[in-house]
């Protein structure tokens, strides 16, 4: 068996590349295919499950919630995925990557070299996933920041077991099942 990530953009890509190795055991291969963006995941999905060639491959498709209605755009997935050979799991992350950075302030702090996490007390950093604008907030906290260099940067000092974000959670926890 191998695990096929296929995502949004190459940030994901990044964060996952680092993060992958500590939950995914040594005996199962995987694969991370980054797209340019929403549109191009949509387009790929139902043409990459369809057309794959390995059968016991399974597939992790994950895609931002951004301003969707998460159960409508959960469905429009499933849609994709129909009449696949392959075994497909779908998360979505709410609402973006750097809500899931929110959940692990400590990561942040420990990247950038400044302490990010008493804001994990106040109300509008308290859900993380519920954070309309996270990739802002984060510029607003750390001007320098950019999505690639960004993931690299934090994916190295996260904590998978001790994170805030619900999506993050679920994600990994579908990710483990898909493995066991």
């Amino acid at each position: 068996m191998r695990l096929v990530f296929m995502v949004e953009e190459p940030s994901m890509k990044e964060l996952l590349s680092i993060l992958l190795p500590q939950v995914v055991p040594d005996d199962i291969a995987w694969v991370i295919i980054p797209h340019n963006g929403k549109r191009d995941l949509q387009l790929s999905v139902p043409k990459k499950l369809r057309g794959w060639s390995m059968l016991d491959d399974k597939f992790v498709i994950v895609h931002d919630q951004d301003s969707n209605d998460c159960i409508q755009l959960k469905a429009n997935l499933v849609s994709l995925c129909e009449n696949s050979r392959n075994d497909y799991l779908i998360r979505i992350v709410c609402v973006e990557l750097e809500s899931w950075y929110f959940g692990d302030l400590s990561a942040v702090s420990n990247a950038y070299g400044g302490d990010y996490t008493p804001l994990s007390a106040k109300r509008k950093y308290r859900a993380p996933d519920k954070m309309k604008n996270a990739k802002v907030e984060l510029r607003k906290l750390i001007p320098s920041y950019q999505p690639i260099a960004g993931a690299k940067k934090i994916a190295v000092h996260m904590k998978i077991d001790n994170n805030s974000s619900p999506s993050f959670n679920v994600f990994l926890s579908g990710v483990r099942k898909l493995c066991s």
